[in-house]
């Protein structure tokens, strides 16, 4: 396995490449991309950028370029309804593009040639990061987030779900296109920028991936509201411990739970 780890911003990363073992830096294509070994597994670290097209760029090349065999995206989301709340961390079951609209052409949300609106993420890396998740809430959440950060955030007993996440070129900050998505689309539990991207240029190349958000807010008008401030305290720190525990489970299957 050659792991690719993308993220669209620096704070979504932060630790990764300091903890990867003799990391490498290359240049290409206006990103850096640093090879090394994390928990033993070899990987590649790369900010994409915001955007599907940025994260398709991205993707494509960790693949072509960089070799990889699987892919993780890991960063923030807005919640995709009601039941869904700051903290909770969502594992992508399938991802649509949900500013992707052909229509008569073709049926909205399907990428125009490839017959498909949902693009699904891998069973099994999904599984792994559930686990893994569900691991970091019941074992690590206190001591990676301080108590004033969990307060801030009322992070009391946060919960990880699997299912649809929904992906476009903007960021969601109103409550009415949140509940048209939520009609147009059931079971939708993320909205973010990058994710069914990467889906599909994974899906058409042939490689696994998998996408896993922490949940920064609620996609409405106060969206926007201490974002950078979560980004950096908490989803920097969800990121870290899930990736370390995932690189652990698939590098040592039989890793007992109470191990670190």
């Amino acid at each position: 396995m050659r792991l690719g780890i993308i993220s669209a911003l620096a704070d979504e990363q932060q630790g990764l490449v300091e903890a990867m073992e003799g990391p490498s830096r290359l240049v290409h294509g206006q990103r850096e991309y640093f090879v090394g070994r994390l928990w033993k597994i070899d990987a590649v670290c790369v900010l994409s950028r915001i955007g599907k097209v940025a994260a398709a760029m991205t993707a494509t090349t960790l693949v072509e370029k960089f070799r990889v065999t699987h892919i993780v995206f890991t960063g923030v989301a807005g919640a995709g309804d009601k039941s869904i709340r700051v903290g909770d961390i969502v594992v992508a079951e399938s991802l649509v593009q949900h500013d992707m609209d052909a229509s008569p052409l073709f049926p909205r949300f399907e990428v125009p040639l490839t017959g498909q609106t949902h693009f699904l993420g891998d069973h099994h890396l999904g599984q792994q990061l559930v686990t893994a998740a569900q691991w970091f809430l019941d074992h690590g959440l206190e001591d990676a987030i301080s108590e004033t950060e969990r307060n801030v955030f009322s992070l009391a007993q946060p919960r990880v779900h699997h299912g649809l996440v929904a992906s476009g070129d903007q960021f969601m900050n109103d409550k009415a296109r949140l509940a048209q998505l939520n009609d147009d689309l059931p079971g939708l539990v993320a909205v973010e920028m990058e994710g069914a991207a990467v889906a599909q240029v994974c899906h058409e190349l042939g490689v696994p991936c998998a996408v896993i958000r922490a949940i920064s807010d609620n996609a409405n008008e106060n969206a926007a509201t201490d974002f950078m401030r979560f980004v950096k305290s908490v989803a920097a720190q969800y990121a870290f411990h899930i990736v370390r525990r995932f690189c652990y489970q698939i590098g040592q299957p039989s890793i007992d739970s109470a191990d670190t």
